[in-house]
């Protein structure tokens, strides 16, 4: 069976929380905050493969979803960054919005990248809005 026309659905990943924590040490009297950011969603990204002809691996699987960033940490640790999805298409793929018909990306030659979801920016914790005292 030859596909040649699908309808996908993709959202890129959340970013992770940030994180609210205080240091707490015997001989600090004030330790202020040590919250880390939250890290940065994964993104969703359409790659040409010329190996591929048709499109029917999509009609199987139509959503498409990044991994979230992961939350921050205390002492200042920041969260892991998550991965980007790769979707691999064929050459000659369109891609339009489905709800406003407008034309996102023609992708024709091979390793071509177009990235359709961007990924969540992650949050911020406490430590980033430190004011010197």
């Amino acid at each position: 069976m030859f596909v040649d026309q699908v309808n996908i659905y993709v959202k890129g990943g959340d970013g992770g929380n940030g994180i609210v924590a205080f240091r707490r040490e015997k001989y600090v009297p004030n330790g202020g905050p040590a919250g880390g950011d939250g890290g940065k969603g994964g993104d969703v990204v359409f790659v040409v493969d010329e190996g591929l002809r048709t499109l029917m691996d999509f009609r199987y699987q139509k959503h498409f979803k990044a991994d979230r960033g992961e939350n921050g940490g205390p002492k200042n640790q920041h969260g892991k960054n998550a991965k980007d999805l790769v979707v691999r298409v064929p050459p000659g793929t369109v891609i339009y919005d489905r709800n406003t018909g407008a034309l996102l990306a023609d992708l024709t030659k091979h390793g071509e990248r177009f990235v359709i979801a961007r990924g969540g920016r992650g949050g911020r914790g406490n430590a980033r809005f430190a004011t010197p005292a």
